[in-house]
C-alpha cells in the first residue's frame, strides 16, 4: 500500500474514534475514559508488533530515537486528555474540527523545525483548513 492509503485510513480511523468516544464518555471522567483507551492503544500496537517481528529491533534503537518517541508520547497524552475533555464538554461535531487544526500547527511546525518547504497550495489549503474550523464554531 501507499503513504496515502495509509493516511486515508487513519483518518477514517480518526473519525470513527471521535463518535466512539463521544459515545463512551459519556457518563464516564475524562481521564478514567482516556486511560482505558490508552490500554487498549498499548496491547494494540504490541500485538502488531510482535506479530511483524519488529520487538526485534529493540536493542538496536539510538538514544535520540527514544527520547523523541517519549516525548511524542507525552505530546499524545497530553493531547487525547485534553480531546476527551473536550468532548465531554462539547458535541463532536465541534470538538473534532478544532482538534483538526493541529494540521496546520504539524505544517508550520514542519517548516521551521524540519525545514520543509511549504508551497502556496500548501499554504492556502491550511488556510482554509483553519477557516473551515472556524466556521464550524459559529451556529
Amino acid at each position: 500500500m501507499t503513504w496515502w492509503t495509509y493516511a486515508l485510513i487513519s483518518a477514517l480511523a480518526a473519525s470513527a474514534t471521535a463518535i466512539l468516544a463521544k459515545i463512551g464518555v459519556k457518563d464516564v471522567p475524562s481521564n478514567l475514559a482516556t486511560a482505558i483507551r490508552t490500554v487498549v492503544i498499548l496491547f494494540f500496537a504490541w500485538a502488531v508488533v510482535f506479530a511483524t517481528q519488529e520487538h526485534r529491533a529493540l536493542p538496536s534503537l539510538k538514544t535520540r530515537s527514544v527520547v523523541f518517541l517519549l516525548l511524542s508520547g507525552v505530546a499524545t497524552g497530553v493531547s487525547w486528555i485534553a480531546y476527551f475533555k473536550a468532548l465531554q464538554m462539547a458535541p463532536a461535531s465541534r470538538v473534532a474540527p478544532i482538534d483538526k487544526i493541529s494540521l496546520a500547527f504539524t505544517i508550520l511546525l514542519a517548516a521551521v523545525v524540519l525545514n520543509e518547504h511549504i508551497s502556496w497550495k500548501v499554504g492556502t489549503g491550511t488556510a482554509l483548513m483553519i477557516a473551515g474550523a472556524l466556521l464550524t464554531l459559529s451556529r
